[in-house]
């Protein structure tokens, strides 16, 4: 929206400063997500610690992680969503994909590119929310810095399967990261890929 509206402010014409302005819409729609994520956290520890003084006999409110995760799933179903709206934009015509230099698999690197930002979203609620816990501000200066290399590269390189690789990259990275952050471990691993679990066995027995 900020975008539009400075391109009917400005010269139209002027290719160079509508790039510029697009680079900073983007940045900007980066850090009014994360301010959004940090006020959704504020909003569900309030939450979490209305719901403990009502009862504290009883642990009724749900875990932070688990708040962590499900947060994070819905940012990532938020961005995807509107990634696909705007893949599918584009593909109602004219037909101009690839004519102008593009990409010819710009529509199969836009469906690969929404299923690593889902996925980063998710890694990053995960981590984003345990920094908030742990007081690592450290922690959310990454979320943020990651969340605009991904955002921003498309106009830093114009070659989309370098931006994939790189956007894979980080996503496995932050996903070892999220991994470790919500108390997983290279044992508990091994026992879940052998199905060794024991607690998840049990869970799984009583669900039944």
């Amino acid at each position: 929206m900020f975008w539009f509206l400075v391109r009917v402010i400005t010269n139209n014409r002027d290719e160079s400063v509508q790039n510029y302005l697009l680079i900073f819409g983007a940045l900007l729609s980066v850090c009014i997500q994360e301010l959004f994520r940090l006020a959704y956290y504020k909003l569900l520890k309030k939450a979490s610690e209305g719901l403990k003084s009502i009862n504290p006999e009883e642990d009724i409110a749900p875990s932070m992680r688990l708040l962590a995760y499900v947060s994070g799933l819905g940012f990532g179903i938020m961005s995807g969503v509107f990634s696909f709206v705007n893949t599918l934009s584009n593909s109602l015509g004219p037909g101009t994909v690839g004519i102008h230099g593009d990409s010819p698999q710009f529509f199969l690197n836009s469906a690969f590119m929404t299923l690593v930002v889902i996925m980063l979203h998710v890694f990053w609620g995960v981590v984003f929310f345990d920094g908030c816990e742990k007081n690592k501000w450290y922690t959310l200066l990454t979320v943020l810095l990651t969340h605009l290399v991904v955002s921003t590269q498309t106009f830093l390189s114009p070659y989309y399967e370098v931006n994939l690789v790189t956007a894979y990259i980080i996503m496995v990275l932050m996903g070892i990261w999220a991994f470790y952050v919500a108390g997983g471990s290279c044992r508990s691993l091994k026992f879940c890929l052998l199905c060794q679990d024991k607690d998840f066995l049990l869970y799984n027995q009583r669900s039944r």
